[in-house]
């Protein structure tokens, strides 16, 4: 016998136990490997004595002394040691044996309930009370029990498969499991089965002197070196368990494909251009399911090669013919075949759609159990659900604001100001300066942002909306769950053509279809007729959004300017107008005609977009006539729409003499003197204009006096740039008609903003110097004003006063927090490899497209590169910031404050905290009294707020706020 059991067999007074008698009940708890759970006399007989051995030596303060070192251990501590266990280890056998020995009494529960024995009968033969009993018949107790038992079958799959697999720091996350229960069922694997896990650290390749440590999962036969051999180390990247570790699915599935016999299309003769891009569902049929959404914007394949994108909610049962399971609404005419309506999916394995798909565990995908029994995958594919349209920003666009009177953009940037102000004076008055210099440095960055995208603050009430159709309601309607029933209601959507083009609706909550469609409690759709979405720059039902807004209310503080429609655009369609004819060569090849002549396809909408958006702002601050903006805006509307629906976009330009209205209001002389027609010309439009700057090199340090590189001709707190060392460079060239050899001197360039690189915004103002121009102007000066005084004060901030003494007192605290960071510091590693694959796939792509002669679009590089970062990032167990931002306790806030953490500490502390609760300790508001910057504040907000929307913005009494506004001083 070994001494561990000797010393436990003399404990209990076991003497008379042999060896193998002691061995047959305790079995794989000691890891032995020869018996498994449940080998002995009774099922799971190891695990009991186990367990009863352990609550014994609890019971008697069992101790253990280390015959090789001397130390003394107590607890928990003196039993693993004397077993042979690490803590960890420990732990790990003892909840196994704790399932196991539940799992034993939850079958003898139910057993004895299928006999007709009481739960108070059960108790008794089983030892405990009627409370326990209730809760073994519970369904969900056996569940929990084979968690760990599922975990392993479902790693000793994959390691049978692969060969090696990592289980190391993530794993648990990436299969949404607890790390209990992951290191259970490793022990399984090793104790049952003789699987190895063999950690280990390999150098990383872009930090020299730097380790990663990684944990792997191998068959029994792997020699221990074999894990260095990492590109055959593999992970556990498609697989996820919804339910604790019951049960494992793959975390994105090829979607399912409908037949086309099930779908009905409901052309533009037949009322489909009313809910043009609305798809209706069959209420109550199980592969087509929103869950618990009563609308979403989906994809759903057909016939494996098609797919309907659009928004779908629940139909009436009485609209589906026989066999009609869903119903596509389009403007196509009844010309076009019913597959031609749909849009060819793409030939990318992880994304036939082109667009990202909602997780799983959020609703992206679905199964469902068929009549046979049988597990299948729903035909839904969830871009959006109900509620996701609320998370979109709520700032004014200057888009719009700049549209509406001079008033309003006077007012809502007002408000913006006087947020910032006070932001800056909050943070001015913290004692931490570690954590000051912190916030200093991340309100600069975000005014220098505010500087160069010009958004003001929201309006009271206002927030995005997705739109449905309502045919039943009228042209001044709009059904909108969120706000008062007969209020008014403003709708703009973006791109934005002018007032024209917005909408002032009265709400009518009782509509009988919008409440069936919709529902009562929606808090981010509303339901509008065709013609008011016609009016919103040609809008359909697939998805588009509209702002919307409360206006004309009797307190008479937000009107939103809107005039009539522009005769110019009355009944215009430009899918009906510049829609082509698609024909296929004998190549495969799609060619689009009209009127018998070939036209190209727009591939850059974005760019094409950009250009007469900017062309509209130029032309409405300029007061162009009506007949001129109707031109301006058809072509918009075709633009927009021209890349997803095959639109002769060059026609419209011609049609509609875009290079005429370029060269009327969008004249400039370049930085050569040169005149110029086209490209921004306002303030507004030139803001997030692109230009070429000389290539740099480092990070930026703000422009302070007294330091060796002061620029006097730039204003203090300004960014400073380093000019990169290969910006200059020199090319040959042959001249053909000489043969001589000729050097050509370049500079290498980078792209930044208008905007970002001028220190006075009023250089972009034009020459015509329109009022709008000059309010952005002077708002965009504050912004790059408080952005230079955050740097100025950062230099002023002296550092945290470290205390060793404040270290010792909160060494439990300090502790914590390393151990909370390293945690969080584990993911950089990860995300490094994950952008570093993903990197990799774009390149291999770009590349196979180059060679294909294809170019592939902005819009879609951008998308794919998305879906690889993603995908990366689940193969190497990068988790979200969400998921490992550091949460500081009141204590461990109290231990900062004393200075028990160095500032390089703390700085990386700050880094990788929840942002929300940190602005919370760090900046809390008094309820006392409020600040001079706030009482500002509660000033400017007063001529667009009501008293009660000021009080509930700001967090104050109604009575504060009138205070305030009776001219008390903070």
């Amino acid at each position: 016998m070994s001494s561990i059991l000797e010393e436990i067999d003399s404990y209990f007074g076991c003497g008379s136990m042999s060896d193998e008698e002691y061995l047959e009940h305790y079995g794989m708890p000691r890891r032995s490997g020869r018996y498994p759970w449940g080998s002995g006399k009774e099922p799971f007989q190891s695990s009991r004595d186990f367990l009863g051995r352990v609550e014994q030596m609890r019971k008697n303060g069992f101790t253990y002394t280390d015959p090789q070192t001397g130390k003394k251990y107590t607890g928990d501590n003196a039993i693993a040691k004397s077993l042979g266990y690490s803590s960890t280890d420990f732990r790990t056998v003892y909840a196994i044996a704790k399932d196991e020995r539940r799992g034993y009494d939850v079958a003898r529960a139910q057993a004895l309930k299928k006999k007709g024995v009481s739960a108070n009968e059960i108790g008794r033969q089983l030892g405990v009370n009627e409370s326990t009993v209730r809760s073994y018949l519970n369904p969900n107790s056996e569940s929990r029990m084979k968690q760990a038992r599922a975990t392993a079958e479902m790693l000793k799959k994959h390691v049978d498969e692969k060969g090696m697999i990592d289980v190391g720091t993530g794993v648990d996350r990436e299969l949404n499991i607890s790390k209990e229960k992951l290191d259970q069922a490793l022990f399984i694997l090793q104790a049952e089965d003789g699987y190895k896990v063999y950690g280990g650290r390999f150098a990383q390749v872009t930090n020299k002197g730097q380790m990663t440590t990684q944990r792997v999962l191998c068959k029994p036969d792997t020699p221990h070196n074999a894990i260095y051999d990492l590109d055959k180390i593999h992970t556990i990247k498609d697989y996820i368990s919804r339910d604790g570790g019951n049960t494992y699915e793959k975390k994105f599935h090829y979607p399912e494909s409908m037949d086309s016999k099930r779908l009905k299309i409901r052309y533009a003769e037949e009322g489909g251009l009313e809910r043009d891009g609305l798809v209706q569902l069959r209420p109550g049929v199980a592969d087509l399911s929103l869950g618990e959404s009563r609308y979403s914007q989906v994809r759903i394949m057909v016939d494996g090669k098609k797919y309907i994108k659009g928004m779908a909610v629940y139909g009436d049962p009485k609209d589906f013919p026989a066999g009609v399971d869903v119903i596509f609404n389009t403007n196509k005419s009844k010309s076009v075949s019913k597959l031609d309506v749909l849009k060819d999916i793409k030939n990318d394995p992880d994304n036939p759609f082109g667009a990202a798909i909602k997780e799983k565990d959020q609703g992206g995908q679905y199964w469902y159990t068929d009549k046979k029994g049988e597990k299948k995958l729903g035909l839904i594919n969830k871009t959006r659900a109900e509620g996701d349209w609320t998370e979109w920003k709520d700032s004014l666009p200057s888009q719009f604001l700049s549209k509406q009177s001079k008033a309003m953009a006077e007012k809502q940037l007002g408000i913006a100001k006087a947020d910032k102000k006070e932001e800056f004076a909050e943070i001015n008055a913290l004692t931490n300066p570690t954590i000051k210099k912190y916030y200093l440095e991340k309100f600069a960055q975000s005014c220098d942002s505010a500087a160069v995208h010009l958004k003001a603050a929201a309006l009271p009430g206002q927030k995005y909306h997705v739109i449905l159709p309502l045919t039943t309601m009228s042209d001044k309607e709009v059904y909108a769950p969120g706000y008062p029933d007969g209020s008014k209601l403003a709708l703009i959507r973006f791109p934005h053509g002018g007032t024209f083009e917005i909408p002032i609706l009265t709400v009518n909550n009782k509509n009988r279809e919008a409440i069936k469609m919709i529902g009562k409690t929606s808090i981010d759709a509303v339901g509008i007729n065709s013609k008011v979405a016609e009016r919103l720059s040609g809008a359909d039902f697939d998805g588009d959004t509209a702002m919307c807004i409360p206006t004309h209310d009797k307190a008479g503080k937000v009107k939103i300017a809107s005039r009539p429609a522009l005769e110019g655009l009355v009944g215009f369609d430009p899918k009906m107008e510049y829609g082509g004819e698609k024909r296929v060569d004998s190549e495969g090849k799609e060619h689009y005609y009209r009127g018998g002549h070939e036209y190209q396809l727009l591939k850059k909408t974005d760019t094409e977009m950009g250009k007469i958006s900017n062309l509209i702002t130029d032309m409405t601050l300029a007061g162009a006539d009506d007949n001129k903006m109707a031109r301006a805006v058809r072509h918009s509307m075709v633009v927009i729409d021209a890349e997803k629906h095959h639109l002769d976009y060059k026609q419209s330009e011609i049609d509609n003499n875009i290079p005429a209205l370029k060269k009327e209001y969008q004249a400039h002389y370049d930085s050569t003197g040169h005149l110029r027609f086209g490209g921004a010309s306002t303030l507004i439009s030139r803001a997030k204009g692109e230009i070429d700057v000389d290539k740099r090199q480092g990070q930026p340090h703000p422009n302070l006096k007294g330091k060796p590189d002061y620029d006097q001709s730039r204003p203090e707190g300004s960014l400073l740039y380093r000019r990169a060392d290969d910006a200059d460079y020199t090319t040959t060239k042959v001249d053909k008609r000489t043969g001589e050899i000729i050097e050509e001197h370049k500079v290498r360039t980078q792209k930044s903003t208008k905007m970002a690189e001028t220190d006075n915004a009023m250089t972009l103002v034009s020459e015509y110097r329109h009022p709008m121009e000059l309010i952005y102007a002077d708002y965009a000066n504050t912004m790059k004003s408080l952005a230079n005084q955050a740097r100025v004060e950062i230099s002023k901030t002296g550092k945290i006063a470290y205390s060793k003494e404040a270290k010792a007192k909160y060494q439990t605290e300090v502790d914590s927090l390393e151990q909370k960071l390293h945690k969080a510091q584990l993911n950089t590693v990860r995300e490094r490899t994950a952008n570093r694959m993903a990197a990799a796939t774009i390149n291999a792509k770009k590349k196979e497209a180059e060679e294909a002669g294809v170019k592939l679009k902005t819009k879609e590089i951008k998308k794919d590169s998305q879906r690889a970062l993603s995908k990366a990032r689940e193969e190497v167990g990068s988790i979200s910031r969400k998921e490992r931002n550091i949460q500081i306790t009141d204590k461990e806030w109290e231990a900062i404050q004393a200075g028990a953490i160095s500032e390089n500490k703390l700085k990386s502390i700050l880094q990788n905290c929840d942002p929300d609760s940190l602005r919370q300790r760090a900046m809390p508001k008094s309820s006392a009294s409020i600040s001079a910057a706030t009482a500002n504040r509660i000033k400017a907000m007063s001529s667009s707020y009501t008293i009660q929307q000021i009080a509930d913005k700001l967090g104050v009494s109604t009575s504060t706020v009138s205070k305030y506004l009776k001219g008390a001083t903070a």
